[in-house]
């Protein structure tokens, strides 16, 4: 998102990259449209259900793998049984490329195998977490669109402090990998007011992550 003060990129923990603006405006658009198809079929987006019964703020539908609490299959046995949509070679490639402008050439090795696309509205949240339900350690690649967040990026033993709030705007990456794979992380907050329309969604935030399942 274009601002006044320029945001400069920022090694958040050893392996853990902010990367302002990474996205173009035209490929914000791009991902829009192709969230919106991949939202409907063959498996429509939806709030997971956590054991114990609650029901997450955020809405997500899956790529290749597809994750509920907390496994991955090739079907989505908890919303309608279908095998979930093949994860496309285009966004495959544009993982690698996430990983080569943050790690330089590891990231031609990166292949990630599945996308859990998250829709946040203003009352959406995400606690803190590790990603822990893969089989390898390979990065994870975060892709914000449309409203900014607060993400709170924090240490690898709990869910406590130290922690860093950082700001992700509309076409911003953040990577984190290393010795940061599985420090914990969250969405404490949706910022009101921050709608960005030039990526083709006028309210709530899309966050794209790409993952290496490591059960090929």
């Amino acid at each position: 998102m274009n601002a006044l003060i320029p945001r400069p990129r920022m090694v958040v923990a050893p392996g853990a990259v902010h990367v302002p603006d990474w996205l173009g405006v035209d490929q914000q658009r791009m991902l829009v449209s192709e969230c919106r198809r991949w939202a409907t079929a063959p498996v429509p987006m939806r709030s997971a259900v956590v054991p114990g019964g609650h029901k997450m703020s955020v809405q997500t539908v899956c790529l290749g793998w597809h994750w509920q609490p907390y496994k991955y299959t090739r079907t989505a046995d908890d919303v309608n049984g279908a095998a979930v949509a093949a994860l496309p070679e285009w966004l495959i490639e544009l993982g690698r490329k996430a990983v080569r402008e943050v790690y330089g050439d590891s990231g031609e090795i990166y292949t990630p195998d599945t996308a859990l696309i998250n829709f946040y509205d203003d009352g959406a949240r995400m606690g803190m977490h590790q990603d822990k339900d893969e089989r390898c350690d390979a990065p994870v690649v975060s892709l914000s669109i449309a409203q900014s967040c607060v993400f709170r990026f924090g240490n690898t033993e709990n869910r406590n402090k130290p922690y860093t709030d950082i700001e992700l705007q509309s076409g911003d990456l953040f990577v984190f990998g290393g010795a940061s794979r599985f420090a914990y992380h969250g969405v404490p907050k949706v910022i009101a007011g921050s709608a960005y329309p030039d990526s083709g969604l006028m309210s709530g935030r899309l966050n794209i992550t790409l993952r290496d399942t490591g059960m090929r």
